[in-house]
């Protein structure tokens, strides 16, 4: 039945200032295991990543459909440009989040989508910490000194009592800012360290979130029962792991499809170290109980995360449901007057 002449509800504009004061470090987990759960059973839709290069940079259109206590779509498009902080001053990720109702087709917010996009990739990293990471886990390597792995390391620091924290990056001197300003934030010893081996071999926990293009990461870095969160690779030409890897780990993915094109995984099925049977499972069937996480303290675990859009929207609706209960955002109509 045609509705042509109704005027469609307002929608909420939501600032990244208000999306960081209603969400925590346990909302973000909480979405990200909401989101997994529903993809493992069957009740989203993850249509392709498109990606549109442009300068030195690109960007990154995703969406999603899935099943909450109501449906939800949500399209993020966002930019990525790596060299924004040095040389414009500017975030390296902007962008903005689009929600809508699933049920009408209604737009129910606008949200700033660098605060978002920064803690869903963190939260997911977390939830597979749990899974894969040993009881025993203390130690924490990052990778990658940037924002991303800022977000990391504290919503790690949710799941996993860190006693030691050891970071590495390409610039000496951003991981020496990195190590102090995180050993002020989480009162623990913050150490930085010039080779990427020193930071990882004596690390229980491995995050990568660099900007790689060519992997930096092989077995010589890795001591047997590590948990490696690779986060970086979320574009096909970008690569943090050496294929051999792969070969012979525990290997979970945010989604089979996704990572096949453009993950780290990607790259060891191009070098033929590693096939589609021998990944073990998606982070859902771990979430429902389909597959177990690990099994023993000697293996090395992988998480290959590419960032997929059921992420963006579970934590769309949580934002979403919080400015309403919270009177937060700015209540706009796209309807012309």
């Amino acid at each position: 039945m045609s509705n042509n002449g109704a005027t469609p509800p307002p929608s909420l504009f939501i600032r990244r200032s208000e999306v960081a004061a209603l969400m925590d470090h346990a909302a973000y987990l909480a979405a990200a295991e909401a989101a997994f759960r529903s993809h493992a059973l069957g009740e989203t839709s993850i249509p392709p990543p498109m990606h549109i290069p442009a300068g030195d940079g690109g960007f990154h259109a995703k969406g999603a459909s899935l099943a909450l206590d109501r449906a939800f779509v949500a399209v993020k498009v966002n930019s990525n440009f790596p060299r924004n902080p040095d040389d414009r001053g500017l975030p390296t990720i902007q962008g903005v989040v689009l929600l809508f109702d699933a049920e009408d087709g209604s737009l129910l917010a606008l949200i700033d989508s660098i605060e978002m996009t920064l803690r869903r990739t963190a939260a997911a990293s977390a939830l597979a910490a749990r899974y894969l990471a040993r009881a025993d886990a203390r130690s924490i390597a990052v990778c990658g000194c940037g924002v991303q792995g800022r977000a990391q390391l504290a919503a790690l620091a949710e799941v996993v009592a860190i006693d030691r924290v050891t970071v590495w990056d390409v610039d000496a001197q951003r991981a020496e800012r990195f190590a102090r300003e995180m050993h002020e934030a989480f009162g623990v010893e913050v150490v930085a360290v010039r080779d990427v081996r020193d930071a990882t071999r004596s690390s229980d926990i491995v995050v990568t979130a660099t900007s790689a293009q060519s992997p930096f990461l092989d077995r010589g870095c890795i001591s047997a029962g590590t948990f490696i969160a690779a986060v970086g690779a979320d574009s096909p030409h970008k690569n943090e792991l050496a294929p051999e890897m792969f070969a012979g780990s525990t290997v979970v993915v945010d989604s089979l499809a996704q990572c096949a094109a453009m993950g780290d995984l990607h790259h060891a099925f191009a070098a033929s170290t590693f096939t589609r049977a021998d990944v073990h499972a998606e982070l859902g069937d771990l979430v429902v109980g389909r597959k177990p996480g690990r099994v023993n303290a000697q293996e090395i675990t992988i998480f290959d995360s590419t960032g997929v859009a059921i992420q963006d929207a579970a934590s769309a609706a949580w934002i979403y449901r919080r400015a309403l209960a919270a009177g937060s955002g700015t209540s706009i109509s796209l309807a012309a007057s």
